[in-house]
C-alpha cells in the first residue's frame, strides 16, 4: 500500500491485548517520539507490583500501528483517583506518527476518564501539545549528546565540576557494576529516608532488572577501602542511557563519588557507543537540579499536562508541597526498617 493510500486508511484505536506486546515495541522502537517508558513491559509492572489497572491503547490504520498511549488509574483514599500516563515514569504522554492518531488516542483516554469518574487526566509530554490545557511547569529534563571520545566528554565537562570528577579519581573510588540490587538499594532506601520521603519496595527494582534484562543495570561506587558510597540504576532505549533511580550515603560527598559515579557511567555509555545522556527530570530550583546544571546540561521544561474533572487546580502530591512537611520531618525520624516496610503501600499511589 502507498503511504498517502495507507494515510487515507480509516483509523482506529483499541484497547492493547497480551499479544500486542511485539508489534506494540516494533512500533515503539521506530517512533520517534516514544520513550524507554512507552515500552509494554511497563504494563505488567503496574499490574504486578503497584496493582493499578491500565488501559493500554492502540491507534491502527489497515492493522498497522501508528500511535500507542499507555495509561494506568491509580486510585488512594490518600491522593485521589486519576488516569496518567504514566505512574512513576519522567515522560509519557501520546506517541504518534501523525496528528490525527495522537488525538483520536487522547479522545479514547478522556472517554475512559469520564468512565471512570477520576479527578483528572495526566499527559506527562516531553513537548508541549495542547497550550490551553492546565500544565505544571515544576519539572524539568537534562539531555545532552555526548561524544565518541572519551576524553572529549571529560574536556566538555565545565572546569568546576571536572575538578570534582578528578577529586573523585585521585580518591581512589572504584566503579563497578553489579549483578543484583542489595547494595542499591541499601544505598537508595537510606539515601530516600533521610530525604523523609518513602522508598519504592526492593521488589520493584528486582522486577526492573528480571523484565529489562540488558536494558537495565545498577553501577555501584566504593572507596579504595571497599566502603559502599553511591549507586545508580540505568536504563538504556536505542542510543540513550537514563540513569533513573541513585543513592548516596553521608560520606559520599566529601569524597566526590557522586561526581565519580556520573562520570563513570557517562564513560561507560560512550565505550559501549550511545550518545544520549539522559540526566532525567529534576524539580527547578533543588539541587539535583543545580548539579545536573553544573554539568553543562542544559533544562528543557516538561509539559505536563492535565484535563481536570472533578477537581479545581492541580495536584500537587510532591515533597515541596508545603501540606507534607510535617509527614516528611516524621518520616525522617522513623526508623528505616520500618519506613521500608510501609513506604512501598504510600508510594504506589505517587507515581
Amino acid at each position: 500500500m502507498r503511504p498517502e493510500a495507507e494515510f487515507m486508511t480509516a483509523l482506529s484505536v483499541r484497547a492493547a491485548g497480551d499479544g500486542d506486546g511485539p508489534a506494540w515495541n516494533a512500533f515503539v522502537e521506530r517512533c520517534a517520539t516514544a520513550t524507554f517508558f512507552h515500552l509494554f513491559e511497563w504494563r505488567e509492572l503496574m499490574r504486578a507490583v503497584f496493582r493499578h489497572r491500565t488501559h493500554y491503547l492502540v491507534a491502527e490504520r489497515g492493522g498497522r500501528i501508528c500511535g500507542v498511549l499507555p495509561l494506568a488509574e491509580v486510585k488512594s483514599r490518600l491522593f485521589g483517583h486519576s488516569l496518567v500516563s504514566l505512574p512513576f515514569a519522567v515522560y509519557a504522554g501520546v506517541a504518534a506518527e501523525d496528528e490525527a492518531a495522537a488525538n483520536a488516542l487522547e479522545a479514547e483516554a478522556q472517554r475512559i476518564a469520564h468512565s471512570l469518574g477520576v479527578s483528572h487526566l495526566e499527559f506527562r509530554n516531553v513537548n508541549a501539545r495542547h497550550v490551553d490545557w492546565p500544565t505544571e511547569d515544576l519539572y524539568v529534563t537534562f539531555r545532552k549528546e555526548i561524544s565518541a571520545d572519551v576524553d572529549e566528554n571529560m574536556k566538555a565537562i565545565p572546569r568546576k565540576q571536572r575538578a570534582m570528577v578528578r577529586k573523585g579519581i585521585a580518591n581512589g573510588l572504584k566503579a563497578s557494576f553489579d549483578a543484583d540490587n542489595a547494595r542499591f538499594f541499601e544505598l537508595y532506601s537510606d539515601n530516600v529516608h533521610r530525604h523523609g520521603t518513602p522508598a519504592l519496595s526492593r521488589r520493584y527494582f528486582d522486577a526492573l532488572r528480571s523484565t529489562f534484562g540488558e536494558r537495565c543495570s545498577v553501577m555501584t561506587v566504593e572507596s579504595a577501602e571497599g566502603v559502599l558510597l553511591s549507586s545508580v540504576m540505568s536504563f538504556y532505549f536505542r542510543d540513550e542511557i537514563l540513569p533513573y533511580y541513585a543513592g548516596d550515603a553521608v560520606a559520599a560527598r566529601d569524597l566526590a563519588a557522586n561526581d565519580f559515579k556520573y562520570w563513570e557511567l557517562m564513560r561507560h555509555a560512550c565505550e559501549r557507543g550511545i550518545r544520549v545522556f539522559d540526566y532525567g527530570r529534576s524539580k527547578q530550583g533543588t539541587g539535583s537540579y543545580s548539579f545536573k546544571k553544573n554539568w553543562g546540561f542544559e533544562p528543557k521544561p516538561l509539559h505536563y499536562e492535565y484535563c481536570l474533572y472533578k477537581r479545581d487546580s492541580l495536584p500537587r502530591n510532591n515533597p515541596s508541597n508545603p501540606k507534607y512537611k510535617l509527614m516528611i520531618e516524621a518520616w525522617r525520624r522513623m526508623p528505616r526498617s520500618v519506613a521500608n516496610t510501609i513506604g512501598p503501600f504510600i508510594v504506589r499511589n505517587l507515581g
